[in-house]
């Protein structure tokens, strides 16, 4: 449950540079939403790999 509070902490940190980049159009901040869009894509990766390995436990 800790990787899933991270997950949700990642995106709400995110949203200050989304909408600097998406409605004040500040390529810096899409930098920074690009990155955290990758973290988040690994963090989401280890997930499913902890749900299925605890899923193959069972």
């Amino acid at each position: 449950m800790e990787k899933f509070t991270e997950v949700k902490n990642l995106v709400a940190s995110l949203e200050a540079d989304a909408d600097k980049f998406y409605n004040k159009g500040n390529s810096a901040a899409g930098t920074r939403v690009r990155k955290g869009m990758q973290d988040l894509k690994n963090l989401a990766q280890s997930i499913r790999l902890e749900v299925q390995g605890t899923k193959n436990k069972q």
